[in-house]
């Protein structure tokens, strides 16, 4: 899939974006599980895009920026992201610094997460929250190393909100490594 048909790519994969591109909840304006495995779905597929564009040498930042535009809320408001490869600045609290954790920029410990590349990512949900006009989500999600093949196990807790035109944004993304005890 090439990076600039990725929206159009979800949609035709049966994901519904609203006419802005964001991920819409259900009907009745209240969040659903279904919508947010849904919203999940369209990140897995967002972060393997990217890896693709840069992998193809398309323009994968412009795609990273408008993934984040699209699925995070930082034109709503505060997001809270601890992403899972960050130790010596652990917070990406600006746009611009969740830009250079996905594709590399400002951060210099950023390696770029997305242009890794991924082949596949799947979400694992231990359990989800609802609550009308938001949600929390905890499991873990796991990465395919689109080289190796290997499989990378994460966990997660990304929060949701409605913004005002019902789209479903990420205002809380949260990733670790699992722990590893030293024996």
């Amino acid at each position: 899939m090439h990076a600039r048909n990725l929206l159009s790519a979800l949609v035709i994969s049966g994901l519904v974006f609203a006419g802005s591109g964001q991920v819409m909840a259900g009907q009745d304006g209240q969040i659903t599980e279904e919508d947010v495995i849904h919203a999940q779905q369209v990140w897995g597929e967002a972060i393997v895009a990217i890896g693709e564009a840069y992998t193809s040498q398309e323009d994968y930042e412009a795609l990273a920026e408008e993934v984040i535009d699209r699925l995070y809320g930082y034109d709503e408001g505060s997001v809270l992201f601890k992403p899972t490869k960050a130790a010596e600045e652990q917070f990406r609290s600006s746009k611009e610094e969740a830009l250079s954790y996905f594709v590399t920029g400002s951060v210099p410990e950023d390696h770029g997460f997305a242009i890794q590349p991924w082949s596949d990512v799947r979400f694992e949900n231990d359990g989800i929250i609802l609550d009308e006009d938001s949600a929390l989500a905890m499991g873990n999600y796991y990465f395919t190393d689109a080289n190796s093949g290997d499989e990378v196990k994460v966990e997660f807790t990304f929060g949701y909100f409605q913004d005002e035109d019902g789209d479903l944004r990420i205002r809380l993304h949260h990733s670790s490594l699992p722990y590893q005890p030293q024996h």
